[in-house]
């Protein structure tokens, strides 16, 4: 099983300027709730960072662009989202609505968690 992580921002280091400068300066209408979940200002979050390294999941981090070039097919996705890959398929684990609702980096890991055992089960 892969987990993939699809930001609701595009690739480049222009367009990672000015996410930077959004979310500094008017935070609240940045539009990638998975950036602010999982980084901060200038870098990923300790207590993200800790999760994904100690984790045994296979995970992607992409850019939308990024995503929807690999994946041309799956159009009419909402970004951010977290999606799950594996051999047969592409599903959506977590949508861009439930990401929104989600208050802190230690919520997201939390709901990932449960949703990632019940796929196990």
């Amino acid at each position: 099983m892969n987990i993939i992580f699809v930001y609701n921002a595009k690739s480049g280091l222009l367009n990672k300027s000015f996410d930077i400068a959004h979310k500094i300066f008017s935070p609240d209408t940045y539009s990638c709730d998975l950036c602010g979940l999982t980084h901060g200002n200038f870098s990923e979050k300790k207590t993200w960072k800790s999760f994904r390294e100690n984790s045994t999941i296979e995970m992607e981090f992409m850019y939308k662009d990024e995503f929807q070039k690999k994946y041309p097919d799956l159009n009419g996705l909402e970004f951010p989202v977290i999606l799950q890959k594996d051999m047969k398929a592409i599903s959506v684990i977590i949508d861009s609505i439930e990401l929104a609702s989600l208050q802190s980096t230690k919520a997201l890991i939390t709901i990932l968690n449960e949703k990632i055992l019940s796929m196990k089960s």
